[in-house]
């Protein structure tokens, strides 16, 4: 699993430069310049000069460069890949691929990349980050999770997803009335498949977006149950949704002292010979270091 401890990817069109440079100055972990949803068919051929353009002049900071590039059934999705990597291919971290239904698909486009990087001589390997957003990705999804070395996560995609399988939604990835109506979580099963496939080929996982920007307390509860689930982040169509994921994704400081305390009680007893302990009244064993371990992972402040 990557190093990098993204928790918020924000969603900006690469078409649009002011919009992109006040993306790339927001306080998001990781910007991805749009190529696809966001960008109409007669401006796709300009976007790509726009997105190497930023990638190369504009100040990242520490955040993760990302660009999605058109889906592979479209007439785009190729030359997104070479004309923007052959450019600006030093200055970019991952090349988001959409609706992802094959392992094949994955695999081209670490072909193609592969090709481009032997070209140019680049020094680091650019990764992919997968969408599932369809009812073939999700029925394909663990082989897909396998399908590259380059892979480096897998995202959930509500809004294509809904329109695949033909699950009526008011509004992408949002809680409405049909919610209400259904006995349950009625994205459980395809985020909990989504998750489990990241996480067995040692892949992060994130939920995707929300068009819920203006109800900030709307948006947290969404935040919350994909955090519960266990996925590490959450897309934002908006600069205000990112504190949010912040907060929500981040372990609090109780969870942080917790797990430190786990782990010093832990190596002390493994010193004195000991196996199980107890840690505020808890059982404390060799699965409860590794939550602790993972906690202090995701902690900003180790």
């Amino acid at each position: 699993m990557p190093e990098r401890l993204d928790r918020s990817i924000l969603a900006v069109p690469a078409s649009e430069p002011e919009k992109v440079k006040k993306a790339v100055a927001s306080a998001a972990d990781a910007v991805f310049l749009d190529l696809e949803d966001a960008v109409p068919p007669d401006q796709k051929d300009a976007a790509r000069g726009e997105a190497a353009r930023a990638l190369q002049e504009l100040d990242w900071g520490s955040k993760t460069r990302m660009v999605r590039i058109n889906g592979l059934d479209t007439p785009w999705a190729y030359r997104d890949l070479v004309e923007v990597c052959e450019v600006a291919a030093a200055s970019l971290d991952c090349v988001v691929v959409p609706k992802v239904g094959r392992p094949e698909e994955v695999a081209f486009v670490d072909i193609l990349l592969g090709q481009v990087e032997a070209r140019l001589g680049l020094a680091h390997r650019i990764r992919i980050h997968a969408l599932v957003e369809s009812a073939q990705g999700l029925a394909n999804v663990d082989r897909i999770a396998a399908a590259s070395p380059r892979l480096e996560a897998l995202s959930f995609g509500p809004g294509d997803f809904a329109a695949s399988v033909g699950m009526p939604a008011s509004a992408i990835g949002t809680h409405d009335a049909w919610d209400d109506l259904y006995p349950g979580h009625r994205w459980h099963y395809a985020m909990q498949r989504v998750l489990v496939a990241a996480r067995a080929h040692g892949l992060r996982a994130y939920d995707g977006p929300s068009a819920e920007f203006r109800d900030l307390g709307a948006f947290r509860r969404l935040c919350l149950v994909a955090r519960a689930l266990g996925f590490d982040g959450k897309w934002c169509i908006h600069p205000a949704q990112i504190p949010v994921v912040h907060e929500v994704f981040s372990p609090t400081p109780e969870e942080v002292a917790w797990a430190r305390r786990v782990v010093a009680a832990y190596e002390a007893a493994q010193a004195e010979g000991r196996g199980a302990i107890t840690v505020d009244g808890k059982m404390v064993d060799a699965a409860s270091l590794r939550m602790a371990h993972a906690t202090l992972a995701r902690s900003r402040d180790r």
